[in-house]
């Protein structure tokens, strides 16, 4: 069959040549000072490489993989003996250009084979990840034990074990799904760990504000016992820390809100009014305090803590699961009213479980009035939980800075809800 016979090999064969030097175009930029001739690869030859690449993907739809496959193992050998000849010349020859060339020749390849889409986002993250080599590696320097330890666990549980699991139910009521319990793990993991690098790459002179707005993606509850501790020690550090708390709850009503949109868009339009009445007010009160107060900013960093641990993920899990029997069995023997109590046991220790607990029962089982409810009910709950606990860690101080705010934003919160019920 003659090319011209299938334009849409004219066309890939096309986009694998743009592969190439589109790749060409970066490796050649980096190396533009060197003197001609001295460079291994430039502009025209990753272009010719991804052509050749796209005459091997054509070759092979005609004779079979081998033909790509004698082609890669020619090429590969010839490039490696070229670089490797440039090196005993005391050339700067980096590997990063043969693995690139390699790619290239299977990129052009894909690009012919039916899949030009893939090879052209392939193409785009390579070129992206050998632009900013610099970046990376200054992020690299700045990448502490911990950090890299909690990194490797997020892509443990997100892309080693998640995969893996059972997409379906089990135990009473098949309410147990292993796939569903722990995909809300990595969600909530994965929040938690922007929050913090956010902090780690906005610097520390941002200190107790920034910490402050990112701890509520993590944990505001957690952010509210440190904030309450720190100002027990330094009473000076009262009126900031209290900012502190107060930005941090508020991060929280704008996170659940989101998840519970992810999973039941239905909610959004009954959570809207009462969620942002309990935002808005704590964030007025947050303002109110920010200008009359300046805030120090190295006091929290120094006591953050990375919040992605695995064990704190399996302990979400097990909780998410307890709580997951509990509210099917209050459900299925006290109706409306077991769901309510569900979510006031629950919003004394944690939103995220019965929130996300109560937005998946409202898709089938429960009606998103009660949802609306007892997700409002646990978001007060925990509010007043954080408000109690600031007061009785911190003192009387904490009385009209965060107790009043906090009791204000949970009683209009459920007022609301009350009256859209």
């Amino acid at each position: 069959m003659l090319l011209s016979d299938n334009p849409n090999s004219l066309i890939s064969l096309g986009i694998s040549l743009t592969i190439g030097l589109l790749i060409g175009v970066e490796r050649g930029w980096r190396s533009r000072q060197l003197a001609e001739g001295s460079r291994v690869a430039g502009l025209r030859t990753f272009g010719l490489t991804g052509l050749l690449g796209g005459c091997a993907g054509l070759l092979s739809d005609s004779f079979g993989a081998s033909a790509f496959a004698v082609i890669f193992i020619g090429f590969s050998l010839a490039i490696s003996i070229a670089f490797w000849t440039k090196r005993q010349e005391s050339q700067d020859v980096s590997a990063t250009s043969l693995v690139s060339m390699l790619l290239t020749l299977a990129l052009g390849a894909l690009a012919t084979s039916g899949k030009a889409d893939m090879a052209v986002s392939a193409t785009i993250v390579m070129a992206l990840l050998l632009r900013y080599k610099e970046l990376l590696h200054a992020w690299l320097k700045r990448l502490e034990e911990k950090e890299l330890q909690a990194v490797l666990q997020l892509l443990l549980i997100s892309l080693v074990l998640l995969p893996v699991l059972p997409n379906q139910g089990y135990g009473p009521w098949q309410v147990l799904n292993p796939y569903e319990i722990w995909l809300m793990v990595v969600l909530i993991a994965g929040i938690s760990f922007v929050g913090y690098i956010s902090i780690k790459l906005a610097g520390a002179d941002k200190g107790i504000l920034l910490t402050a707005l990112t701890a509520g993606l993590a944990s505001s509850t957690a952010l509210t016992l440190t904030y309450s501790r720190l100002s027990q020690k330094q009473p000076l550090l009262q009126g900031a820390l209290a900012v502190g708390i107060l930005l941090a709850c508020c991060t929280m009503f704008p996170r659940v809100l989101l998840v519970a949109t992810v999973i039941n868009p239905a909610l959004f339009p009954h959570l809207l009014l009462p969620i942002a009445t309990m935002m808005l007010v704590t964030l007025g009160f947050a303002l109110a305090f920010w200008f009359k107060r300046h805030l120090t900013p190295q006091a929290a960093i120094e006591h953050l803590v990375n919040p992605l641990e695995l064990k704190s993920a399996i302990g979400f899990g097990l909780l998410l699961t307890i709580i997951l029997l509990i509210g099917r069995a209050l459900t299925e023997y006290l109706g409306d009213h077991g769901v309510y109590l569900l979510a006031i046991v629950s919003g004394i220790a944690d939103v995220d479980p019965v929130n996300l607990t109560l937005s998946r029962m409202s898709l089938e089982q429960i009606p998103l009035s009660s949802a609306v409810t007892g997700i409002i009910l646990a978001c007060s709950t925990n509010t007043l939980v954080k408000a109690g606990i600031s007061v009785s860690i911190a003192g009387p101080g904490m009385l009209w800075r965060v107790f009043i705010p906090l009791l204000s934003a949970a009683t209009l919160g459920l007022g609301i809800a009350y009256w859209q019920a």
